[in-house]
């Protein structure tokens, strides 16, 4: 599974996201490349990836990517990612 993590700029938020991106895939068993990403990135990107994991902010800058995107309201909750990540591998 490929999961990209994004924030605007491509650092800092984006690199917490994905380090507990990896923790919460670990968790359910998945393995996966996740990677962190700015906006611009993501949007060429998305194409190949099966999940991007964003924040509210950015999610209407990524509407019209065919990959499922999920809204992440706290970075640092494990178990929302978790989530997010459960609801497109049970898809």
């Amino acid at each position: 599974m490929k999961i990209i993590a994004v924030c605007g700029m491509g650092i800092g938020t984006s690199i917490l996201l994905k380090m507990n991106a990896d923790k919460a895939c670990a968790q359910l068993g998945i393995d996966a490349d996740v990677e962190a990403a700015d906006i611009g990135t993501a949007k060429g990107a998305a194409s190949s990836a099966d999940l991007v994991l964003t924040s509210e902010e950015l999610a209407s800058e990524l509407e019209g990517i065919s990959t499922p995107v999920r809204i992440i309201d706290n970075f640092m909750d494990v178990d929302e990612i978790v989530a997010a990540i459960s609801s497109v591998v049970d898809e």
